[in-house]
């Protein structure tokens, strides 16, 4: 089973930036691609940006290309979104997964974000 622990998130201004962090317990991050999620309040949880285990490659969702960057460090076994420019949306909770399809069984208690104007 995959276990992911997030954090990192907290309470930023329109503009600003931050760091989130996914440490993979169990099992290293070059096994799995590995990505991160959002759900905001009442809607339906989606897709932020996914790094491939095998090529490095990565994918990012439209709206935050440019200013979202997924990222591994092996060494600390851990993934990380860095998120700049932020913009003031609807606070969201991040969740890190395997990816594209998440496995239902690792979904973790995810980090808060807050982008406030």
């Amino acid at each position: 089973e995959v276990q992911l622990v997030e954090s990192g998130g907290g309470l930023v201004q329109a503009g600003g930036s931050l760091r989130l962090s996914c440490t993979a317990l169990g099992f290293t991050v070059d096994d799995y691609a590995l990505g991160w999620f959002r759900q905001a309040p009442g809607k339906e949880r989606e897709g932020v940006a996914c790094l491939s285990s095998t090529d490095g490659s990565t994918y990012y969702a439209d709206s935050l290309k440019g200013r979202f960057t997924i990222f591994s460090d092996a060494a600390k076994n851990t993934v990380y979104l860095q998120m700049n420019n932020l913009k003031p949306e609807v606070p969201a909770v991040y969740y890190c997964n395997r990816c594209p399809r998440p496995s239902a069984a690792s979904w973790g208690q995810g980090t808060q974000v807050t982008v406030s104007s």
